[in-house]
């Protein structure tokens, strides 16, 4: 068994083409760590319907330049069997650890397949690369990113010529096609062949920025900006700019590229402890409003000023942005569908009915989001907003930013904040609250010892709600494909769990809606809201043994 384990890192370190994990693995083998090379042998990172994502290192089983030009060389063989093989394959990526190599790489994979493939200019947002797609007919995208993952992660997000993630059977097609690859020394790789874009595709992207604002809409709301170590910073700026929005203060220890991030734990604007600094800049300069992307800049977090909580500054859940763009977009006036996923806020149902609007709900994921049929706006309850659906099939930090802005400003002229506008929701639908038990594991069998206990044994009530309905996902509905989740719908509740797609989380949704008569009673609400989440939490985590 140890021979058979040395003899496969032997033959991988062969073929690796990047000088850096060439000598980590030369040092786990020539030391014979074994378990550490057990781990990265295990098997190999697999390809789903979030692309890859994983820690960078050596092996099949983290990200690397090997895994990357496998990944790319089946892409190539699954557009060439869908006949598109002259196509054109756009790709971009951020400023993480080894982003600009796996990009280089996919594109000379590409040109190697006989692809036309072009790079975008520098690290920028990943809703620039989900616009180029459409923008220059291309026939897929590709973007090199982690997201808000930790610092030594990075991913390769994969996109069709729709312009939206990929999604089932595209990813097992494309899994397939990776299988197949017997040899890096198979995948032609050329030294050049590709094209790198200039400016004009980031510029194309910015004139449509505006299109997401109302002509003539007030741009007075002054923001306190953190990029998160990320790439958005750039590209916000300028959309403010041209928009005519005051130039957003900088938090300025966050503000450009770091692929350490070294002022966060995690790059993620929800993890705690990681809008501390844009709080501190927001207690200095006093503005209306706090925003936030992640690094990839897909992502917008939005804080108010809040008196009633330490420090003066609350984070907005990704529920009540949600509901507070669409009820903004309600009241420009416009048509067409709303969407959000299972695990979001039921209040966007209720904004839309009243509105006569169409609505769905999808699976987690903009890559089922943008796929709904006649899409004006959707979001998810991880902070993503996809505000101009025509523009950018997936969530943009960049629009919603925009669009925050603009319904701040909106707000700012009638005296009111969107504290306010949350509170007029409250009384209009009832008070929609929501939280999250989510918990991060090592080892990824707690996750399905927990699935596997809920199955064997369906709480029959959390906090003394009684469960009314209980749908076990794997089987699917009438309007959902088949996934790994369970959904609970109590009396005035509703309970999804799941494991994460992309880390290794179980994540529980909660929430709870409290009628509300008066604005006067909008305090008890919350008092009642808060002790129901809570005891949900707490039953639920006991049933699951978490």
């Amino acid at each position: 068994m140890t021979q058979d384990l040395i003899a496969r890192a032997k033959a991988w370190l062969a073929e690796d083409p990047d000088g850096e994990t060439r000598e980590e693995l030369a040092k786990l083998i020539d030391n014979e760590e074994l378990d550490e090379l057990a781990a990265r042998f295990a098997g190999t990172l697999q390809f789903g319907t979030a692309g890859l994502r994983g820690e960078l290192g050596a092996g099949p089983m983290r990200m690397n330049r090997s895994v990357v030009i496998r990944a790319a060389a089946g892409l190539a063989a699954y557009l060439k069997a869908k006949g598109q093989g002259d196509g054109l394959v756009v790709v971009g990526y951020d400023a993480r650890y080894k982003s600009a190599d796996f990009a280089r790489d996919t594109a000379a994979v590409m040109t190697g397949a006989g692809l036309k493939a072009v790079v975008l200019p520098r690290p920028l947002p990943t809703p620039v690369l989900a616009y180029a797609i459409r923008h220059l007919g291309a026939v897929a995208g590709v973007e090199v990113t982690a997201s808000h993952n930790p610092p030594r992660d990075n991913g390769y997000k994969v996109y069709l010529g729709d312009g939206s993630q990929i999604v089932p059977p595209a990813d097992a097609e494309i899994a397939a096609e990776i299988a197949a690859v017997a040899s890096l020394n198979d995948v032609p790789r050329p030294e050049n062949g590709w094209e790198t874009l200039g400016e004009e595709v980031l510029e194309a992207y910015l004139a449509r920025t505006d299109a997401v604002l109302t002509p003539g809409s007030p741009r007075t709301a002054r923001v306190v900006y953190t990029a998160m170590h990320g790439v958005g910073k750039d590209v916000l700026t300028a959309a403010f700019a041209r928009a005519g929005f005051p130039p957003p203060a900088l938090v300025a220890e966050q503000a450009d590229p770091d692929p350490a991030f070294p002022t966060v734990a995690f790059p993620n604007p929800e993890e705690p402890g990681a809008m501390d600094l844009a709080f501190e800049a927001a207690r200095a300069v006093n503005p209306d409003i706090v925003i936030a992307n992640d690094p990839d800049a897909d992502r917008c977090a939005v804080a108010v000023p809040d008196a009633s909580v330490e420090g003066g500054w609350r984070m907005l859940r990704g529920d009540e942005v949600g509901s507070l763009l669409a009820q903004h977009l309600v009241d420009r006036g416009v048509s067409g569908v709303f969407a959000e996923s299972i695990v979001s806020s039921s209040l966007l149902g209720r904004i839309a009915e009243a509105a006569g609007l169409g609505y769905e709900e999808t699976l987690t994921g903009f890559k089922w989001i943008a796929r709904v049929d006649g899409l004006r706006y959707g979001y998810e309850e991880a902070l993503g907003y996809c505000v101009d659906p025509d523009g950018v099939r997936d969530k943009d930090g960049i629009t919603a930013a925009l669009l925050v802005a603009e319904l701040a400003s909106v707000l700012k002229e009638q005296g009111r904040t969107l504290l306010d506008l949350l509170d007029d929701l409250a009384v209009r639908h009832g008070l929609h609250a929501t939280d999250q038990l989510s918990v991060r594991v090592e080892d990824l069998s707690v996750i399905s010892d927990a699935m596997r206990r809920l199955r064997e044994k369906t709480p029959t009530a959390l906090a003394g709600l009684a469960v009314t309905k209980a749908e076990d996902l794997t089987e699917g509905t009438e309007e959902l494909p088949p996934t790994d989740g369970l959904r609970y719908y109590l009396e005035g509740a509703r309970v999804i769990v799941r494991p994460s797609g992309t880390e290794p989380k179980l994540k529980c949704y909660l929430e709870v809606v409290v009628p509300v008569a008066s604005r006067d009673a909008l305090g008890a609400a919350r008092e009642k809201a808060t002790e129901l989440l809570a005891g949900i939490k707490r039953d639920l985590a006991a049933a699951a043994g978490i």
